[in-house]
């Protein structure tokens, strides 16, 4: 196997390790007759829907993967608007499951109302923090993936340019930008380059953003900006708005695009695969279906998950289709990089680091 082959497969495994630690509802069931019994979960999307490529989409695939596994009835209620997440929340508890799964910083609130007010039913939230002895945080070290990102990137870059924006300055958006612009200047560190890294300044902790998590038009603008500003490889940390910068990147040869939270390869239309380098991977999918079983087995523990490089709740997907522009040497980096953050001889540091 060749080391470009060795490192995509490396990052892919990293990837899918095994986990240590109000409109209607799509229904996957409508009820269970499995060993799991009465046991039910409930999941609240936040404003971005159900099929937003990103975090609703996978929590989802995570429920529905307990219920395929450990036969568990699931229903997700999601929310168009601000107005929905309250109502949505106090809907999925009233349904009289044990578990509700509630998905992003908007539903933070109603999370830590509902629990307070129902202190038997365990929730869980992901990428956001709630404290209470009933709900289980579901959040990511992906400053350490985009570490790798950002190297990456500034390795492939021809123009010496490379960006990353946002949907939001928030915690759970700006980690990931923490992490790539590091990533770069490791990477000019190391070969005494100097790749510039546009729409973020980590000492600032100020960038750029669209505003929103949904406009596809405002990324595909955001990202023209960037690409005349001479950016070739774009980090979008933005939901749905990411699809933008794909359809900019296919209209501008030479300029690739890294996706976040799951593999765009797999969840954008394929017309994007020749300018999708890799994506910064969050196995959503697999913390939620693991943290869903555990309780309905009997097993819960309030302590947040915190996916990180060495359990792989975070990593790089492969290079897909844009394999051959990935110099070997600079797969073994990334490689040797990885293993380096694992041990702690390379610390990842953002204000935004999960705890």
């Amino acid at each position: 196997m060749s080391s470009r082959m060795r490192a995509a497969s490396v990052v892919a495994v990293l990837a899918i390790a095994a986990l240590a630690g109000c409109s209607a509802p799509p229904s996957s069931s409508d009820s269970s007759t499995s060993a799991a019994g009465d046991y039910c979960a409930r999941m609240v999307t936040n404003s971005g829907g159900l099929e937003d490529r990103s975090f609703n989409q996978s929590s989802w695939a995570g429920l529905q993967k307990a219920e395929k596994d450990a036969g568990i009835d699931v229903q997700a209620l999601v929310s168009t608007g601000e107005t929905d997440l309250a109502p949505n929340v106090q809907q999925a508890v009233d349904s009289g499951c044990q578990f509700v799964l509630t998905v992003g910083y908007e539903l933070a609130d109603a999370t830590a109302s509902a629990a307070t007010e129902n202190p038997d039913v365990h929730f869980s939230i992901v990428d956001e923090v709630v404290d209470g002895p009933n709900v289980k945080p579901i959040i990511f070290d992906t400053a350490q993936a985009s570490y790798l990102a950002g190297y990456l990137a500034a390795g492939v870059s021809k123009t010496g340019t490379v960006a990353t924006f946002g949907g939001g300055n928030q915690p759970p958006v700006t980690l990931f930008m923490d992490g790539f612009v590091d990533g770069v200047a490791a990477y000019n560190e190391a070969h005494g380059t100097s790749v510039v890294a546009l729409g973020w300044d980590k000492a600032k902790q100020d960038g750029s953003f669209t505003g929103d998590f949904e406009d596809i038009n405002k990324g595909k603008t955001l990202t023209e900006s960037l690409i005349d500003q001479g950016a070739d490889v774009i980090l979008p940390v933005a939901g749905q708005v990411g699809e933008g910068s794909a359809a900019a990147a296919l209209e501008n040869p030479g300029v690739s695009v890294i996706w976040v939270d799951n593999d765009g390869y797999d969840t954008l239309p394929a017309k994007y695969h020749p300018v999708l380098l890799t994506s910064v991977l969050k196995n959503t999918e697999d913390a939620v279906a693991t943290i869903v079983t555990d309780d309905a087995a009997g097993s819960f523990d309030p302590a947040p998950f915190i996916g990180t490089l060495e359990n792989g709740g975070v990593g790089l997907a492969p290079f897909h289709d844009l394999a051959s522009s990935v110099p070997q040497e600079l797969s073994d980096e990334l490689d040797a990089l990885s293993a380096k953050i694992i041990d702690g001889s390379v610390v990842v540091t953002s204000p935004s680091t999960p705890e």
